[in-house]
């Protein structure tokens, strides 16, 4: 799955934040002209009808996809709304939209009384008399009903019971609510998201295993590169509507626990809920039963990402108790340990690209097309076989590589085939740096010398070299820097490139004074010039 650029948000197809839905002769020139006024001064896109649209009988096309591509819906109800076939229909497909798209539906009971539009009494139940004596349908009718029932019961304002009936207060409410509304908005995902669909659908499903109603937590884990966080924004946006706001992407917890400390993310958890701009937490244990009182009531969507350390679990999303019914918690992590916590049915291990899906990506990238030209194909294979279907290897060399000429391309295959890109090797490093130095040196001799050995041959071997190597290995599978193969030990080749730049860069320039030497020619060069050093540990002779 790709880890940039075209977005696989819904944002991009948005016609409108709001689509106003009112009885145009009842508030035109009033209420509703000045609350689309005040909406367009707050930066808010809004769809307000002009009566060129409603000429005939029927919703207009316009009409109609304007309501299915704004993100909100608000319904003015006045004294005539029901008169208008126009606003019953429009209600209709609203409804439609926020049962099918979960499109928020903001109701406004211009003096009106709600129960009058829940239960069709007054203005409304005789407006629906006249609709039925000019013969419309008795299943439009029906719907007519049935839509104005379930508005009138959802959560909005009544003009008589809010700012002492004074306009300009009563829409300040309104512009701060459909402010919260539109402000949540979905996360950019990917330019090319490739491989994406199906990770997709796998972490649905684990999703909505078991009731609907419990809190649900799903852990998502892999190596660096692979598209933890992608998987996560993608997921994020396909469902953040259903959660009425109370919301929170954490991104890059690692690097934000090491810089700012746990208190700040619990503080940013509960702001970003609670749509307040400051919360003070004075220390941890404060934060954990701010989080359980706050936020209990709650159905909540948070997700932890690039997770690292149990505390941080601990600290943000340590209990399902500390949630409302139906909340959702999404962590990813390279640690699979760190999800053991949850039930192993809700992990899902991401994987890595299939060849057609990589050849796609990366020749986005590097040509933006699927497929690279004729004279690209051989290199570009080559390429995309040393990336090994991780995202990241694709993305990165492709965006490299765009532009140059093919002598330019065999001269940088040849040069990373020695030395991995700075930024591939960034990534993939930060879960060495996490480890132990036990485990640490146990994963350099595994990359440099003792990949595709048995399990019980390299233990045996470490151990007499005084390292606890059954630990490490366990350690190492568990944060997907290792795997094994029956009874092998393999890992990625930029797992493994990753580990042999980490010993090369001990000594760049005199190899002789590197703890290990696995490149055939340098072992030469070391033992034939007598140069090695009291460093070596390992020879490598190949």
């Amino acid at each position: 799955m790709n880890t940039q650029g075209e977005s696989s948000s819904s944002s991009s197809h948005l016609f409108c934040d709001v689509f106003l839905s009112f009885r145009g002769k009842d508030t035109r020139k009033n209420f509703t002209g000045h609350l689309y006024v005040r909406l367009c001064q707050v930066g808010v896109n809004t769809f307000i009808d002009d009566e060129e649209l409603r000429k005939g009988d029927v919703i207009s096309n316009k009409l109609d996809k304007a309501i299915e591509q704004s993100r909100v819906a608000t319904v003015v109800f006045s004294e005539n709304y029901a008169s208008s076939s126009w606003c019953l229909d429009e209600l209709v497909k609203i409804l439609d939209c926020r049962a099918k798209l979960n499109q928020v539906v903001l109701p406004i009971f211009y003096d009106v009384d709600p129960s009058q539009v829940r239960k069709q009494t007054g203005s409304f139940g005789e407006a629906l008399a006249k609709h039925k004596e000019r013969s419309i349908g008795a299943g439009r009718m029906k719907k007519w009903k049935a839509a104005l029932t379930e508005a009138a019961n959802l959560s909005g304002w009544d003009l008589r019971n809010m700012a002492d009936g004074h306009e300009s207060k009563f829409i300040g409410s309104i512009i701060k609510q459909v402010l919260q509304e539109v402000n949540q908005t979905p996360l950019d995902v990917a330019h090319y998201p490739i491989g994406l669909d199906s990770c997709i659908q796998h972490v649905e499903l684990l999703l909505q295993s078991g009731c609907e109603h419990e809190v649900r937590m799903v852990g998502i884990c892999g190596v660096g590169g692979i598209g933890k966080t992608t998987l996560a924004k993608a997921i994020y946006n396909r469902i953040f509507r259903q959660f009425g706001g109370c919301c929170c992407f954490l991104s890059d917890i690692r690097s934000k626990a090491e810089e700012s400390g746990l208190i700040k993310l619990q503080e940013k958890v509960l702001c970003q809920i609670l749509k307040t701009k400051e919360f003070e937490v004075d220390s941890v244990a404060e934060g954990v039963n701010l989080i359980k009182a706050r936020l209990g009531s709650k159905k909540v969507l948070i997700v932890l990402d690039d997770v690292d350390h149990r505390s941080q679990l601990e600290s943000l999303t340590r209990e399902r108790s500390w949630f409302g019914s139906g909340s959702v918690i999404i962590i990813t992590t390279r640690d699979e340990q760190l999800l053991h916590g949850l039930n192993t049915n809700d992990i899902y291990r991401a994987k890595l690209l299939n060849v057609n899906e990589a050849q796609q990506l990366f020749s986005r990238h590097a040509f933006n097309s699927l497929s690279p030209p004729q004279e690209y194909v051989e290199l570009a294979q080559d390429i995309i076989k040393y990336s090994g279907g991780l995202p990241l290897a694709l993305v990165t060399l492709g965006s490299h590589l765009q532009g140059r000429s093919v002598e330019e391309w065999r001269d940088e295959f040849k040069k990373l085939k020695a030395i991995p890109h700075c930024d591939v090797q960034k990534i993939l490093q930060i879960s060495f740096d996490g480890l132990d130095d036990n485990t640490q040196s146990v994963f350099l001799d595994i990359a440099c010398v003792f990949l595709g050995f048995i399990e019980d041959e390299v233990t045996h071997t470490l151990n007499a070299c005084g390292f606890y190597s059954e630990s490490a290995i366990s350690t190492l599978v568990q944060r997907n820097l290792l795997q094994r193969d029956w009874h092998n030990l393999v890992m990625h080749d930029l797992v493994r490139d990753m580990g042999r730049e980490i010993v090369r860069r001990e000594s760049p320039r005199d190899s002789g004074k590197r703890s290990t030497l696995f490149n055939p020619q340098e072992v030469c060069d070391v033992l034939q010039g007598n140069k090695g050093s009291e460093n070596v540990e390992v020879l490598v002779v190949e």
